[in-house]
């Protein structure tokens, strides 16, 4: 990986890192990257439910998420019923 490049590829998990309320996401929210545009600057990111409901499907960028490290431990919270 090139030094302060982040490299995705479809189907890797990915975090939000600000909230984006109209979807009901939350900063560090878990998410899979579904597609990679050609650009390299935009993504199609799922977020779902435990359950397997799709909340969102997003264009993002490089800035709006961060890769999910191996470290890291999933977290969970109840989704507002207006969203879900």
């Amino acid at each position: 990986m090139l030094k302060g490049k982040k490299m995705f590829k479809e189907l890797d998990l990915v975090v939000l890192t600000h909230d984006i309320e109209d979807s009901g996401l939350k900063s560090g929210d878990v998410g899979t990257l579904v597609h990679c545009y050609s650009d390299k600057v935009g993504f199609e990111v799922e977020f779902v439910t435990a359950e397997g409901k799709t909340l969102a499907v997003l264009t993002l960028t490089g800035a709006d998420i961060r890769p999910f490290e191996n470290a890291e431990i999933l977290h969970a919270r109840s989704v507002d019923q207006m969203v879900a």
